[in-house]
């Protein structure tokens, strides 16, 4: 019989989280995986806690930009928030704090990576703020947040192209050279670990690239390069066809 799988007490976590909790089973429960709850007699996972979390991430990064961008409308506003709370940003700030050490997997998924799929830290991070909201109360909630997610709110709202570069790229293509953006991805790598490698192609020219752990976020990051480079040739040239 293979030895158990070993994690970091979740004691460890909430100090490196700055958080006190009166029940420390909150935070146990909120980095259980479904896969290990299956694994070890029906043990419930955090799923709800996940659930939770996720509404109140929302309104504290609602709180926090609406307040801090008192000029910006609504559909700027909408656009940061969409980028903050979406899973690749998650799972960002997550292998930041290395919390994927601390995730409760079953032994098929801890072999298969889960520790470091985007999901599986996305939905934890989740369950970790849902905990803190039933063990501290919205203000506690509301600062780790915070914390958490200053820099990344500073960066997205000084971001261009609002933010959704496919979207902005599209936009760009069809007004100014009557055509759409094509992409090209492959990937490498095994299931667990994969590396998707995208192209933009605009009237017959790569005019971007990108990788990825994602096919979306490959996609993403060439469709930036790709409009970043059009807008310049744009600036420069005049809306001539792109060639």
């Amino acid at each position: 019989m293979s030895a158990p799988l070993e994690f970091p007490p979740a004691s460890d976590l909430a100090t490196l989280l700055d958080v006190h909790f009166d029940d420390p089973r909150l935070l146990e429960q909120a980095l259980i995986h479904r896969s290990w709850a299956f694994e070890n007699g029906g043990a419930e996972p955090n799923e709800r806690l996940e659930f939770l979390g996720d509404a109140v991430l929302a309104l504290v990064v609602t709180d926090e930009i609406y307040h801090a961008h008192p000029t910006e409308q609504e559909g700027r506003l909408a656009k940061v928030r969409s980028a903050a709370v979406k899973t690749e940003s998650l799972a960002e700030i997550a292998r930041v704090l290395g919390l994927g050490r601390f995730v409760r997997l079953g032994r098929g998924e801890a072999i298969s990576g889960g520790a470091d799929k985007d999901s599986i830290l996305a939905d934890t991070l989740e369950a970790v703020i849902g905990a803190v909201y039933l063990d501290s109360g919205f203000v506690g909630a509301y600062d780790l947040v915070e914390r958490l997610f200053a820099q990344r709110l500073l960066d997205l709202a000084e971001r261009d192209a609002a933010l959704d570069y496919k979207t902005s790229l599209q936009e760009l293509t069809a007004a100014r050279f009557d055509v759409l953006p094509r992409y090209e991805v492959q990937d490498t790598g095994p299931d667990h670990q994969k590396i998707f490698t995208a192209r933009v192609v605009v009237d017959g020219e790569v005019v971007g690239t990108g990788t990825g752990r994602s096919k979306k976020q490959a996609e993403q990051v060439a469709a930036r390069e790709a409009y970043r480079t059009l807008v310049a040739r744009v600036e420069s040239d005049g809306p001539e066809p792109v060639r």
